[in-house]
């Protein structure tokens, strides 16, 4: 990857010139296009829907699908899109004005979800479900109206991480975010392509480029909330194993239906004496589809 003034996008204006900062930005750019490619993410000619928070997560999406843009490394056209959900003290002109500044055509939409999720959520409980099920209503909304096929979100590998084990502990599932998903219409894709990238990477990475951060006051002012919970215990897993985050997502991809206990993954009564399975591998028959 060239440093050079002129063969940058203007996201990576400024960008550290240190050996350290390359390598991070040179990982996160490949791991994002790996994401992007192994999980069919590309429709040539699409347009896609780059939702924007404010928060480093999102600014290190928005500048690595830029770079590979740049680079000629993703076909498609990007609309960075914020949602201004109208959270009192929210500062309305940041993002606009970044995103003028660093000439990304974008789209901001005001809609007062902030006072339906404290109206409608009981005191000492959080926002978190009720609030992303309104933002999400009205992203697919306005990728429709922009002619986008994808909701592109800025979701990592500890979101991922944490998610799972949110449905483990308190959902009594193996659930967590995938990649890449459809909505229930069938007509928008959701992507994650940061997929593969850690939560530290994305942090130090935004502190780097000095990208103006804008906290997320609503939930994150809430105490005891269990994803909270989650990243505490996954934070001293990793600190007693360094690497253990890796390793617990590594599994999610790695997945054996015929050692679990779902009889809608795998046919546990079908199976028989003398039937061998396909190629060696005890998850290819039988299986349910």
């Amino acid at each position: 990857m060239l440093d050079d003034a002129k063969d940058i996008h203007p996201l990576f204006a400024g960008a550290p010139s240190g050996t350290e900062f390359k390598k991070l930005r040179k990982r996160i750019v490949r791991q994002t296009r790996e994401a992007i490619e192994q999980f069919g993410m590309i429709e040539k000619g699409a347009r896609w829907l780059v939702c924007l928070s404010g928060g480093k997560d999102s600014y290190t999406l928005l500048a690595v699908l830029h770079e590979l843009k740049w680079r000629g490394l993703l076909p498609v056209d990007l609309l960075a899109c914020n949602l201004d959900q109208g959270q009192p003290g929210f500062p309305a002109t940041v993002l606009p004005e970044f995103l003028e500044k660093m000439g990304v055509p974008h789209r901001i939409e005001y809609q007062d979800t902030y006072s339906v999720v404290v109206d409608k959520v009981p005191q000492g409980r959080t926002y978190c479900a009720l609030c992303s099920r309104l933002r999400r209503g009205h992203l697919y909304r306005i990728a429709r109206e922009e002619g986008c096929s994808a909701v592109v979100l800025g979701h990592h590998r500890d979101d991922i991480l944490e998610t799972f084990f949110m449905n483990l502990f308190h959902g009594g599932r193996l659930a967590t975010m995938p990649p890449k998903l459809l909505n229930e219409e069938g007509d928008v894709f959701v992507y994650r392509p940061l997929s593969f990238v850690a939560e530290v990477d994305c942090e130090k990475f935004a502190n780097s480029m000095g990208y103006p951060i804008i906290p997320c006051d609503l939930c994150g002012s809430q105490d005891g909330l269990q994803r909270q919970q989650v990243k505490r215990i996954l934070d001293g897993w990793e600190a007693n194993s360094p690497g253990r985050r890796q390793v617990m997502f590594r599994a999610l991809m790695n997945a054996r239906p015929s050692h679990l206990l779902d009889p809608g993954l795998f046919d546990f009564a079908g199976l028989t004496r003398g039937t061998p399975p396909v190629d060696g591998n005890p998850d290819a028959l039988p299986r349910l589809r």
